[in-house]
């Protein structure tokens, strides 16, 4: 595509980090880079501790098994969101409880949580959906009241602000994503970050194997796994850390533009949202065709793609998702499906060009013009 949906941004700084680790050779999981880059992420989301590991979905499982969740236990999630948040909880042999979205930020609905607490729920797992924080103070609320654990997916919100504190630091723990497409990159690979001591080494101690402690190395008293960063993902992150401000800026100052532009549209879309009390970082530039929209979202997917410009539509729900078809038959979900129907995202690159939005809105409107006709 000329104008893909979200590629990574690497210059000659990247490429000098993770040469120069090689050159080091401490290329493996316990290399001194990928020490220097749990604790600088960490620093950054306003945490003390930083464990890293090899993607977004090991972060969130190892999250719930430093947190003990087990088979039975039950893991409030929103239905809206990607794959990797339902199966990190189906990974530990827990069991996945859904609730829906709300309207205003497409996150999840924090009013219809409590009716989905049982005797064996155990964590609340709220996503900031596409770089927009959830409303964190009700579901805080919510877990002290039952003694829950709080797991924030942030794994699209590197940077994003709840009332002025970075997502992941909110809750017990907060888990993200460094692959290709997010705001800053290892590739493949994640992070949980915490304030609590006591579960980062437990994090850390269950990512590598659970390898034996006080002298025995290969003495295993638990089930560990292999998830590991190594040292090479952790240089490329070590760079893109570096200019972590200047992206988050660059994929802010993108929504505006996009958005005085669309909003020429008017009523036909739904353009993203931001909560005053919210620090939106757009990983996606995300809108919603509504009803009178002039083109089905699929036809307008193919023109733009005629045109090389790359898109994606919204995530399927959880709920109508084969492999979950039992949670989906436990109620109705009527935002999610309308987010998942009307949602498109619209190329949102670190690196995308002025022109080049520029270019896609001018795009949009002469297809919605030619198709009024």
């Amino acid at each position: 595509m000329k104008i893909p949906v979200s590629a990574p941004d690497l210059t000659d700084v990247d490429i000098a980090f993770v040469s120069e680790c090689v050159k080091s050779g401490w290329v493996s999981g316990i290399s001194e880079y990928v020490e220097k880059f749990e604790k600088k992420f960490a620093n950054y989301c306003n945490c003390k501790y930083g464990v890293s590991v090899n993607s977004g979905t090991t972060a969130l499982q190892v999250a719930l098994a430093a947190l003990g969740v087990s088979k039975g236990d039950e893991v409030i999630i929103p239905t809206f969101t990607m794959i990797a948040t339902p199966n990190s909880a189906v990974y530990m042999n827990a069991i996945p409880v859904l609730v829906d979205s709300e309207h205003t930020t497409w996150n999840i609905d924090t009013s219809q949580i409590e009716e989905k607490i049982t005797s064996r729920t155990k964590v609340i797992m709220p996503v900031h959906t596409y770089g927009h924080p959830v409303d964190m103070d009700p579901i805080l609320e919510i877990a002290k009241k039952y003694d829950l654990f709080v797991v924030e997916d942030a794994a699209e919100a590197h940077g994003a602000e709840y009332k002025g504190r970075r997502t992941g630091s909110i809750g017990d723990l907060g888990c993200f994503s460094f692959y290709a497409n997010k705001i800053i990159t290892t590739g493949e690979g994640g992070m949980i970050v915490t304030n609590n001591e006591e579960i980062a080494e437990k994090a850390a101690w269950l990512r590598a194997h659970a390898f034996g402690k006080h002298g025995k190395h290969f003495y295993h008293e638990v089930l560990g796994y292999g998830y590991r960063m190594s040292g090479l993902q952790a240089a490329l992150g070590l760079a893109q850390l570096e200019r972590i401000d200047k992206f988050v800026s660059a994929r802010i100052e993108h929504a505006h533009l996009y958005n005085s532009i669309l909003a020429e549209i008017g009523e036909a879309t739904t353009l993203p949202p931001e909560a005053p009390w919210a620090k939106n970082v757009y990983w996606m530039y995300s809108i919603l065709l509504e009803d009178n929209f002039p083109l089905s979202r699929m036809d307008l997917m193919k023109k733009l793609e005629s045109k090389g410009i790359e898109t994606r539509t919204f995530f399927y729900p959880v709920h109508i998702q084969p492999l979950y078809k039992d949670l989906g038959s436990k109620g109705s979900f009527p935002i999610a499906d309308e987010l998942s129907r009307k949602g498109i995202n619209l190329p949102s690159g670190n690196n995308l060009t002025r022109d080049e939005i520029i270019n896609v809105c001018d795009t949009i409107l002469r297809l919605i013009h030619h198709n009024k006709k």
